[in-house]
Formats: structure tokens, C-alpha cells, sequence
């Protein structure tokens, strides 16, 4: 059985998605050198993954996704929909109940891409 997670974000510009996980999720970056594109390594609580160059066109908008969707655990569901409006980001679809779970709901990045997050709480529904 894989335990081991690697995620990567496509992002148009490298910096404002920097931007923009570093400050909801306190994220760190360090850039990857001598890579055939501009590559980052993401370093968080718990996770790793990588932010890269967009190497092919955006999808057009309204398009469903076409990629996994990384979920990410918060302890404040409320407080993230608001940073992420303020940094620019969009919700998807508002946060619901999944009953006897969580509080689940779905965003966009400044890059374009969809992510997920939830608040544990068996109380939801």
C-alpha cells in the first residue's frame, strides 16, 4: 500500500500562487534548480508537494475539472473562505455539511486551479 502523498499546482504566474498558499496556509517554497521549467518544492504541516509553470494552456473557464482535487484539513473553515476571497481566490461551491463528518467546500486559486477543504466536525449536518 502507497502512504507516501506528492501534490503539484500548475500555476500561470509562480509568484501570486506563492503568494497566495503561503499566506492561507503558511506554506513555504524553495525553488527547484536545473528543471526544464520553473519548479518550487512546498513544504507544509504534514505535506509535500511542488508548484510549477504552467506548461500548456489554462483550461477554459466554467470547464469541470480535469486533475485530482487535493482536500486540505483547516481548523477554521469560515475564516479560509474569507482569506481566500481577500487574496483573490473564488468559491466554487459554499461550504457544506457532510453529516456526521465535516464541513466540506470547494475554491479557485488564483491560478485557476479547484481545491477543496474541510473542518472535521461530527456535529456537521
Amino acid at each position: 500500500m502507497t502512504t507516501g502523498i506528492y501534490f503539484e499546482i500548475q500555476a500561470d504566474d509562480t509568484e501570486r500562487a506563492r503568494d497566495f498558499y503561503s499566506r492561507l496556509f503558511g506554506w513555504t517554497f524553495t525553488h527547484v534548480d536545473g528543471l526544464p521549467l520553473a519548479y518550487w518544492r512546498i513544504d507544509g504541516d504534514g505535506i509535500t508537494g511542488g508548484l510549477l509553470q504552467r506548461p500548456a494552456a489554462r483550461p477554459p473557464e466554467a470547464c469541470g475539472t480535469n486533475a485530482f482535487t487535493c482536500s486540505f484539513e483547516v481548523e477554521n473553515i469560515k475564516a479560509c473562505v474569507g482569506l481566500i476571497v481577500s487574496l483573490g481566490g473564488q468559491v466554487a461551491l459554499p461550504v457544506f455539511p457532510v453529516p456526521g463528518t465535516c464541513w466540506q467546500g470547494y475554491f479557485i486559486d488564483t491560478e485557476g486551479n479547484t481545491f477543496g477543504l474541510f473542518q472535521v466536525d461530527e456535529q456537521a449536518g
